[in-house]
């Protein structure tokens, strides 16, 4: 199947939505609900005793699948299956056994690495859906949940629609009615009415009930990408088993709006078992889209993108409106000067290509690309990517930005931080960067997008 950059946006943030909801959720364990308003954050601690911005095995087994699918296996394959869920290890009959009659929702979030396994075909998935929640989950509602979920994913990641009822027909027709029910009340109901959300069946309705009750986007500067984060903390404030229900909010909400709609703050930080970080999740979520087959280009495997082709990726000058800020093209990653701890790549780079030593790097999901449909959180992008820079400099970093050669990307995110954090009118911003980058010239959708709107300045 060949996956356009928007629906490899969208596997990538089925992933990236599931860690960052389990990271979330992870100081908020097994409290009781709060306030619609409430805020949260990635606090980590809880009763998990978690670092901020760490996941929890709830993530670290929905790995062990994507892991699995990245490799090209087949799900469907009895001796896969037995090596996947690592964290289970040789207690998976015996896990099955005590949890009989008291139905967990692991295998639940492990349905998302499914989804992506199988984004060609929702028969097979359906059928590898069953065969992994039956690892752990001989109960019949526990396995019909995974198929719903999954095929819920990957309808959002091929079309960008939110449709929890798309797999319906999968199930027996004598189990059809009962689900429609389920899926009734989680429309109808707050997340927090699913109490008992550590079982499958409520814990998918809580999860498809924060989904179904987001406010309507109605503040200036605000986008669609806004209700991925309004639906994985609906979730959080269900409290009690908020992990988990975050964590399955966050995948079918990373498959519908995708990895560009996950706040670059929460990105930053994600990390956790087995040793990784968001440009790993990001890897194995791609990949596994791809059935284990990078494109032409090497991405997303190689260490090292080739953009020689291009020529002019070399430059490396301060921001005129903030010192603390380099801006370039990816040359420049190997002669970064030494001061500089942190870097935002405004396009694709090899999984060595950022300096080792660089231990903040936020990968930006923005294609150089004058159609709108390309980008579809543009607006959101912009902001947050400033936002978090002006974030790492109030830290002390030193940061480079930088796309490929500079002309296009870098110069409207440049610009943009100036408006916003720099108190620069941005057409003046534009030109001084301009100055600085003769041969900027930011993309017809990126000028579009630098709309008056957006340019709050911070104080």
């Amino acid at each position: 199947m060949n996956l356009t950059s928007v629906q490899h946006d969208r596997a990538a943030g089925t992933l990236l939505g599931l860690a960052s909801g389990d990271a979330l959720g992870a100081g908020y364990e097994c409290l009781e609900p709060m306030p619609d308003a409430a805020f949260v954050t990635m606090r980590g601690g809880g009763n998990l005793g978690l670092t901020p911005g760490e996941w929890s095995d709830d993530t670290a087994m929905a790995i062990d699948v994507v892991g699995a699918a990245a490799a090209g296996q087949d799900l469907r394959n009895e001796a896969v299956r037995r090596d996947i869920v690592s964290p289970l290890g040789e207690v998976t009959h015996k896990h099955r056994e005590e949890r009989a009659g008291r139905i967990d929702n692991s295998s639940l979030l492990r349905s998302a690495g499914v989804a992506l396994a199988y984004l060609d075909d929702p028969v097979a998935l359906a059928e590898a859906a069953r065969a992994v929640s039956a690892l752990t989950h001989d109960q019949t509602d526990a396995q019909d949940a995974c198929v719903l979920w999954a095929l819920a994913i990957r309808h959002a990641v091929l079309h960008g629609e939110l449709n929890i009822r798309v797999g319906l027909a999968a199930l027996p027709r004598e189990r059809q009615t009962a689900w429609w029910r389920r899926l009734d009340d989680a429309d109808r109901l707050p997340p927090a009415a699913f109490d008992r959300n550590n079982g499958v069946v409520r814990a998918l309705q809580g999860a498809w009930s924060s989904l179904a009750h987001l406010d309507v986007v109605a503040e200036i500067g605000h986008t669609d990408a806004d209700f991925l984060r309004q639906s994985i903390e609906n979730a959080v404030r269900a409290g009690r088993g908020a992990t988990h229900v975050a964590a399955i909010t966050g995948a079918l909400a990373g498959a519908r709006w995708g990895a560009s709609a996950v706040p670059a703050e929460w990105r930053r930080i994600l990390h956790g078992r087995p040793g990784l970080r968001t440009p790993d999740l990001v890897r194995l979520a791609v990949l596994a889209a791809r059935k284990g087959v990078p494109d032409v280009h090497g991405w997303p495997s190689d260490k090292r993108m080739d953009y020689e082709r291009y020529g002019g990726t070399a430059a490396l000058v301060r921001h005129p409106h903030d010192s603390g800020v380099w801006l370039g093209g990816v040359g420049a990653l190997d002669r970064l000067p030494a001061q500089v701890d942190a870097v935002v790549s405004l396009c694709r780079v090899g999984t060595a290509q950022v300096p080792a030593r660089i231990r903040d790097h936020i990968a930006v999901w923005l294609v150089d690309d004058p159609r709108p449909e390309m980008n579809p959180n543009l607006d959101f992008m912009l902001v947050d990517t400033v936002d978090e820079i002006a974030a790492l400099r109030a830290e002390g970093h030193i940061v480079f930005v930088h796309c490929v050669q500079a002309i296009s990307r870098t110069p409207a995110v440049a610009a943009l931080y100036a408006s916003r954090h720099c108190r620069v009118p941005l057409e003046q911003a534009l030109a001084d960067i301009i100055e600085v980058l003769p041969a900027a010239k930011p993309n017809p959708a990126l000028r579009d997008a630098l709309a008056p709107r957006l340019m709050r300045v911070e104080h």
